[in-house]
């Protein structure tokens, strides 16, 4: 049990930790740790550790940096410290007043645990949300802890980015930087749901999810609810499991927050109001999102909070920062920067630490916070030429709008009259990885990027694939696949993948040993998009069998340049397996309590008519 712990904390979701992490020699030396409970307006008490420059003083005030948690703010204890502060280790040198709170129902703190708390929308006294919290916990701080400098900024990564999100709508006037980095912004297409499909790689994840505590925990009260691992072959757990109604009922039947999501097949009011996209209106303080193209875990969360905040709040000083990073890459500087098997160069995180991070926090909390920090509106990494770029707007407005037509197993420039037939078995589904032993992780990571070789030619996958380019060809912004079908079952999904194939003599300036860089079918975007859900994520709707169709699947933004002598191709499935849940490919109301007896094999047409729509940019 202690091993699956330790690889959630440093795998999947690792808080922001400095750089080669120290020992805590220099934390103790330089602050000065506080123990406290902060009342909110409702009565519940959250604990929070404070670490106060030791040198601060009337003369010296400092602001402070916050960050919530449901992951704990351990160590715990006046005289135990952290071996490291804040988001990066030049801040921590910087120094700020750096606070670490869990949030309601987690370790140290009060109250109940919900996942993805709701806002609410029109508060009374009694009501709290996380914004509440952060709006009590902020005017706590700047009453209670003497020589600040009255001014607050907040960060976090994964689910504290979250946190970060609901904290900027407190609207508390100390507060004037915020970072939420690697957000959740909407559970139906982050982590463990993409547009309602159900992640199975994150089935090892629910316990830390979905078990209450019953008093103050300084330790993880969960461990005991962890599946066991059996097997180096992580792929024999999930084909041993059943269905998912079977894994569920064997392993989870006690753990609310998995209960919550089987019960929950349509984007419900459940659903609904856990998006903290609505309410991202009228935001007027410095807001810089980070997120990491090769996030498996939350790609669409700091896309469209920054998407949002641009079209909702004119007076936000908002930019966004995406990185060739995997889940908090950004936060721990590797030296070779490598994503699975792809090197995309040296020192990127100390860039972004350094160039970024740190000028924004300093900036705002020790500079004029009414006056921009100059930073790029967008700070985008290039994942094909393998360097940093910088737009005034984002998406970038020099681009093209360009439709590639998908038939006879390529590209073509107008629709076709033709059409591409596959076979699909869920019995026997599309793998996501050839690496069985990342079937035991704690949540996938590596196929973000991972060769695709090893689905081309299957015969229950489609694969169209352009001619050698002749120029480079640098796609921006979103990428969306319109596609028409038809299917002789009433129900299936579509796992589109757009991919880089490398030419055959490609040598890589850094590579890792024993893969074949020539040839390599590199992933760059995919998603997963039920069919059912085609006309409205509310309610499902079967297919018609036989009938021409029309679904379309958004896949989260890209920059990256396909270079002169490589090749695109897309990739389409209607299994991902064990990354998503397999679809029976028989309509029923709620296919999360699927039975085997449900599985029906299909043949799927895919007409010349559909198309990658995508952005070129200029």
């Amino acid at each position: 049990m202690k091993k699956y712990f330790q690889i959630f904390f440093t795998l999947c979701f690792v808080l922001a930790i400095a750089q080669n992490k120290p020992d805590n020699s220099f934390v103790k030396e330089h602050y000065t740790k506080k123990e406290v409970y902060i009342p909110m307006r409702d009565g519940v008490k959250l604990f929070t550790s404070v670490y106060i420059p030791k040198d601060i003083s009337k003369s010296q005030k400092y602001p402070f940096l916050m960050q919530r948690t449901c992951y704990s703010v351990a160590p715990y204890g006046e005289n135990e410290y952290k071996s490291s502060l804040g988001p990066n280790p030049y801040l921590m040198k910087d120094q700020y007043i750096f606070v670490y709170q869990d949030v309601r129902g987690r370790y140290m703190s009060e109250g109940t645990f919900t996942n993805m708390t709701p806002q609410v929308v029109h508060k009374t006294k009694k009501d709290v949300d996380e914004s509440t919290d952060t709006y009590d916990t902020i005017d706590w701080l700047l009453k209670n802890i003497a020589n600040n400098n009255g001014k607050v900024g907040q960060y976090g990564t994964s689910y504290p980015g979250f946190y970060t999100a609901a904290g900027i709508l407190s609207d508390h006037p100390a507060l004037v930087a915020s970072s939420p980095q690697a957000p959740i912004s909407d559970f139906w297409n982050d982590d463990f749901l993409h547009n309602g499909k159900f992640m199975l790689g994150y089935f090892r994840t629910f316990p830390v999810f979905g078990v209450q505590k019953t008093k103050a925990e300084n330790k993880a009260w969960y461990m005991d609810t962890f599946v066991k691992q059996t097997s180096e072959d992580g792929l024999k757990f999930y084909r041993d499991m059943g269905t998912l109604k079977d894994g569920y009922e064997k392993h989870y039947k006690d753990n609310f927050f998995m209960t919550e999501i089987m019960n929950h097949p349509n984007y419900d009011d459940y659903w609904q109001k856990r998006s903290i996209l609505p309410h991202l209106k009228n935001i007027n303080h410095a807001v810089m999102t980070v997120g990491g193209w090769f996030d498996a875990e939350d790609l669409s969360g700091p896309l469209n909070i920054y998407k949002t905040i641009e079209k909702t709040s004119p007076k936000a000083k908002n930019t966004i920062v995406m990185g060739p990073f995997s889940h908090g890459g950004w936060s721990r500087e590797t030296g070779h920067q490598f994503h699975n098997e792809i090197y995309f160069g040296d020192s990127i995180a100390t860039y972004y630490q350094t160039k970024l991070e740190t000028p924004f926090f300093k900036h705002y909390l020790k500079g004029n916070s009414k006056v921009d920090a100059g930073l790029p509106e967008a700070t985008m990494f290039d994942t094909g030429k393998m360097e940093w770029k910088e737009f005034s707007t984002y998406p970038a407005k020099n681009t093209e709008k360009v439709n590639f037509y998908l038939a006879d197993r390529t590209f073509k420039n107008s629709p076709s009259n033709t059409s591409s037939e596959y076979y699909s078995d869920p019995a026997n589904p599309v793998l996501s990885s050839e690496n069985i032993k990342d079937f035991n992780g704690f949540t996938p990571r590596n196929y973000m990027s991972e060769d695709q070789r090893f689905a081309e030619g299957r015969p229950d996958v489609l694969t169209f694939t352009t001619d050698i380019l002749t120029d480079d060809l640098t796609l921006t912004g979103e990428i969306l696949a319109k596609l028409n079908f038809s299917s002789t079952s009433n129900d299936v999904d579509f796992a589109v993948k757009v991919i880089d194939v490398y030419p055959q003599d490609f040598v890589p300036k850094e590579k890792k040993n024993g893969v074949v860089y020539g040839n390599y079918h590199q992933l760059v975007r995919s998603e997963i998009m039920p069919a059912r859900f085609r006309n409205s994520r509310e309610k499902g709707e079967a297919l018609v069998p036989n009938e021409k169709t029309a679904v379309e699947v958004k896949l989260q933004d890209v920059l990256h340049t396909f270079k002169k002598g490589h090749k695109i191709q897309v990739q389409i499935s209607s299994t991902w397996f064990p990354l998503f849940a397999v679809n029976p490919q028989k309509f029923l109301e709620n296919p999360n309590f699927a039975v085997k007896e449900d599985y029906t094999k299909a043949f799927i047409k895919v007409y010349g008519d559909s198309f990658l729509e995508v952005n070129v940019l200029k």
